[in-house]
């Protein structure tokens, strides 16, 4: 399950294993989405797979996950999606009504997203061989002129921007899986960031890096693009927006936010002579009210993300070796 979660041993199997086996430069970047150029039209292109328990969480469902997750991994590219491939895998015996909430979900969230479901497919299992429903999408979109985000782009002086509360998700999903009540609901915070991305592309079109902190949450995040980059992360701890329900849920868990799962934020690296206007477009936009600047990239610790804690010391912020919460997306 480690090999799943997003983190290390998820990083070594793409590394060492499929990367050599597909043999081409396209996956060199491991980003969120893969630019293309076809006809002199520069696309990108993502697929993603949902597999998520249980299928119906306070905020969404698994059909809302496969629709949003790929949008936005499109968005990270700079990309306004345009048109998405569904394919659901079932498991024998799941009842009707229940693949039919999600298909029902499935095409409202891509009415929300502004996207078409062009192309799909179906299969069914044995009973015993799935979980009720795994869904896989895929999608295009197009790539703005002038546009080039990229995990290799973050430079030192950038400055890091989430786009809101962290840690939703995971805690949201964990509430109803093992039956938890922390005071108040934590809903997920799924959502498609299409619509916020053109906000910050109006403003400039020089965006460095964006990354939707899904698996792994903030910090597999910000290790990958240190890496991807060879530039140091320094994270201001106490400049990260938590939210009081999930500081406690982490605390009660013995879980760190800054691992948790998200599915409508993102991250962004954006130049310091751009970042107080990128920030207002952000918080003029509703998914992104209460953005906030969490860290800046230094020439300090190539490649290493450290936190600077909220008494003043360091820490360095590791790359998690599998995952804190499987099966959240």
């Amino acid at each position: 399950m480690g090999h799943g979660g997003g983190g290390a041993l998820s990083a070594e199997l793409v590394e060492h294993l499929f990367a050599p086996a597909y043999g081409n430069d396209l996956l060199a970047g491991l980003a969120d989405s893969t630019a293309l150029t076809l006809a002199g039209t520069r696309l990108a292109f993502s697929t993603d797979s949902y597999v998520v328990r249980p299928l119906f969480f306070p905020g969404g469902s698994i059909g809302d996950l496969a629709v949003n997750g790929t949008v936005n991994d499109l968005a990270m590219s700079g990309a306004r999606a345009a048109y998405l491939s569904c394919a659901f895998i079932l498991e024998e015996g799941t009842e009707l009504s229940v693949v039919g909430r999600i298909a029902q979900a499935v095409g409202a969230a891509a009415v929300a997203a502004g996207v078409s479901i062009a192309t799909g497919d179906t299969k069914v299992v044995d009973a015993g061989h799935g979980d009720g429903v795994f869904i896989n999408t895929s999608g295009i979109g197009l790539i703005p002129h002038g546009v080039d985000i990229r995990p290799q782009r973050a430079t030192p002086g950038d400055l890091v921007i989430v786009s809101g509360p962290i840690g939703m998700h995971g805690v949201a999903i964990m509430s109803v899986r093992e039956g938890l009540e922390f005071g108040v609901e934590v809903t997920s915070d799924t959502a498609p960031l299409g619509g916020l991305v053109d906000a910050m592309l109006d403003v400039t079109p020089d965006l460095h890096t964006l990354r939707d902190p899904t698996r792994g949450g903030v910090a597999t995040a910000l290790n990958e693009i240190a890496a991807a980059s060879g530039t140091g992360v320094l994270l201001h701890e106490h400049a990260v927006p938590v939210p009081e329900p999930v500081a406690g849920a982490c605390g009660f868990l013995g879980l760190d936010p800054l691992y948790v799962a998200n599915e409508g934020r993102l991250l962004a690296f954006v130049p310091r002579s751009h970042a107080d206007a990128v920030l207002a477009a952000m918080r003029a936009h509703p998914l992104g009210a209460q953005a906030a600047v969490i860290g800046e990239c230094v020439t300090e610790h190539p490649g290493m993300v450290v936190a600077r804690t909220r008494f003043g010391g360091t820490r360095v912020v590791d790359l998690p070796l599998g995952e804190q919460l499987p099966r959240i997306c």
